[in-house]
């Protein structure tokens, strides 16, 4: 199974998807947990370049870096991965540049939806989590975390058409996307998440004790 997180800055889409994957890691699943950009040595260094400061890169050059960085993610790790029966945790994938270089940047989402396929070779996530939250808190959290990059220096009107754009893109996928209000506590984000599992993973076992004796997550 291939299951996204999306959403906004500040959203807590990794530190969610870290726990995800600890969490059936724990009750016996085979995960694969990766990223984007990154997940791969050339998709690591699109990483540096695209969330630098100092670069700025266009719309366009945006798009383009991230479709490359996802065609080496997805030959080299997610589809290996899916072949070996394994699950699939990404933090973001295609949604985020139709969020971030279509709705944000205006690009158009016909050829974004294009040149994901072609990156991609048509593979769709079977469930995406899209963690919600307003813009002023997810940059507010951002700015507390203190590795503040260069999309999130973007005024806040592009980070306002960036969540329009994710929550447009639910609407138009219902059955795929489960969206979660992010602005809740921990526990209650995490709750919802496990809730929103499909019922074989939900129900894939208790977590089972390591050599120390002791749980894994």
């Amino acid at each position: 199974m291939f299951i996204t997180f999306e959403g906004p800055e500040g959203s807590g889409k990794s530190e969610n998807a870290r726990h995800l994957a600890a969490w059936l890691a724990a009750r016996g699943v085979a995960v694969t947990s990766t990223r984007e950009p990154g997940g791969t040595t050339l998709g690591e260094q699109v990483r540096a370049l695209l969330l630098d400061p100092a670069r700025a890169p266009s719309a366009l050059t945006s798009l383009l870096l991230f479709s490359a960085s996802r065609a080496e993610l997805v030959r080299q790790v997610i589809r290996p991965a899916l072949v070996a029966g394994r699950v699939v945790i990404c933090d973001r994938y295609t949604d985020s540049t139709l969020a971030y270089q279509g709705y944000g940047d205006g690009l158009a989402l016909e050829d974004i939806r294009s040149l994901n396929r072609l990156a991609t070779s048509g593979l769709t996530p079977d469930l995406t989590y899209l963690l919600d939250v307003p813009v002023e808190v997810g940059l507010a959290r951002r700015a507390g975390a203190g590795d503040w990059n260069g999309i999130d220096a973007r005024d806040r009107a592009f980070h306002q058409r960036v969540r329009e754009g994710f929550l447009a893109l639910a609407r138009a996928e219902a059955i795929r996307f489960r969206v979660i209000d992010a602005s809740m506590c921990r526990d209650l984000v995490q709750d919802a998440m496990l809730t929103a599992l499909p019922a074989p993973l939900r129900e894939s076992g208790p977590p089972v004790p390591n050599s120390q004796g002791t749980w894994k997550a």
